[in-house]
């Protein structure tokens, strides 16, 4: 569920609240009783583990995978060419 912040209008106190979507938003401070405004906070996530964004996403021409086989198939052709 999503962490919303509001701030009181009235005595600038900020409050964090868990709530669906679906919630409809606080309206009044519980400290003063004012009237709370929605914040619009940066959100945060952190991806963990392998899949997708760690495996593949990002992968530049020239990784090590690739100079791997640059190198195999340079000294086949090395090899071919000392040998006639």
């Amino acid at each position: 569920m999503p962490i919303y912040e509001y701030e009181c209008t009235n005595c600038g106190k900020i409050e964090e609240a868990i709530q669906k979507i679906s919630d409809k938003p606080l309206v009044e401070c519980s400290h003063c009783s004012g009237k709370l405004q929605k914040l619009i906070s940066q959100g945060a996530f952190h991806l963990k583990g392998g899949g997708w964004y760690a495996d593949s996403y990002g992968k530049k021409p020239g990784s090590a995978s690739d100079t791997s086989k640059k190198t195999s198939s340079k000294n086949t052709c090395e090899a071919s060419t000392t040998s006639e």
